[in-house]
C-alpha cells in the first residue's frame, strides 16, 4: 500500500474515518477560497476551483456556502486571509514526507506540524530536502461502477494521459501537469462521472515500511492529518499486505 494515494484506505481498513462532517467542510472550504483566490471565481476557467466545488457537492455542502466561500476567495467578502504553506521532513522509518496546509497562522500551523514529526521521531527539513523525491502529475479518479476499464482507457489515452490503473474500486488516470485539464474534460464529455482531479505528488522512489515501524507511520500520518490545517499529505512509503496485517 503505498503512501501517496493509498493512505485514506488504510484509514479506513482501521476502522477510521477520513474526517467528521464539520471538519470535512473546514477543508474544503478553505481549498475552495485559496482556488478562487489564485484562479479566480469562474470555475470554467479555473481546473482547481472547478475541483474543489465537487469535492463540496460529494460531501453535501449546500450551494450557499460554496457561493461565500468563492466570494471569500475572489475578495467579494471579507473572510479571514488563508495562505498555502508547505512543509517537508522525514518520518518514522526514515520515510519522507511532504504535508501541504491552509492557515490563516502560519506560527501555529508550523508549531503543530513540527510537534507532530517531533513526537513520532521525525523532523522538519529544509524547503527542497525532499521535495526532490516527488514529481508532481494530474490525478483524476473515477468510480469503477461509473464506466468500463476499455471505455475510459480509450477516451483518456486518446486526449493525452499517462497511465490507467484500478485501485480498490477506483480508476486513477495520471497526466502530465499540462494535459490534467484536456484529459478531465474529454472524460467529461464522454459523459464519464469523475470525482475528483487534482495536480498530486508521486514519489519517485518508495521506502518499505517494516513490521517494527509500521506502528509509528500509521500513527504519525493519522496525526498530521487530524490537523485541521493539514490539507494534503505526502509520503514515499509502502507498506505490505502482510505487515498491515500483523499489526492490525
Amino acid at each position: 500500500m503505498s503512501g501517496h494515494s493509498k493512505w485514506h484506505n488504510i484509514r479506513l481498513r482501521k476502522g477510521k474515518q477520513d474526517a467528521i462532517r464539520g471538519k470535512t467542510f473546514t477543508r474544503i472550504a478553505r481549498e475552495i477560497i485559496i482556488a478562487a483566490r489564485n484562479g479566480g471565481g469562474d470555475q470554467e476557467m479555473n481546473p482547481s476551483l472547478r475541483s474543489a466545488i465537487a469535492k463540496a457537492k460529494e460531501a453535501n455542502m449546500p450551494a450557499d456556502n460554496i457561493k461565500r466561500n468563492i466570494q471569500r476567495g475572489t475578495g467579494e467578502i471579507e473572510g479571514a486571509q488563508y495562505e498555502q504553506l508547505t512543509y517537508e521532513g522525514y518520518g518514522p522509518g526514515g520515510i519522507a514526507v511532504i504535508v501541504q496546509c491552509f492557515t490563516e497562522n502560519k506560527n501555529r500551523t508550523v508549531s503543530e506540524v513540527r510537534h507532530a514529526f517531533s513526537k513520532y521521531g521525525g523532523n522538519l527539513s529544509e524547503s527542497g530536502s525532499v521535495a526532490w523525491q516527488f514529481k508532481s502529475q494530474g490525478l483524476i479518479t473515477v468510480d469503477a461502477g461509473a464506466t468500463t476499464e476499455d471505455a475510459l482507457f480509450e477516451v483518456a489515452m486518446e486526449a493525452g494521459a499517462e497511465n490507467l490503473t484500478l485501485e480498490d474500486d477506483v480508476f486513477e488516470v495520471t497526466t502530465s501537469p499540462d494535459e490534467l485539464h484536456i484529459v478531465q474534460v474529454a472524460i467529461e464529455k464522454a459523459g464519464i462521472l469523475i470525482t475528483d482531479a487534482s495536480l498530486d505528488l508521486f514519489p519517485t522512489n518508495m521506502v518499505q515500511v517494516d513490521e517494527k515501524d509500521v506502528r509509528a507511520v500509521v500513527r504519525f500520518m493519522d496525526a498530521l492529518d487530524d490537523l485541521d490545517d493539514v490539507q494534503e499529505t505526502y509520503a514515499n512509503f509502502d507498506i505490505s499486505e502482510e505487515v498491515m496485517e500483523a499489526v492490525e
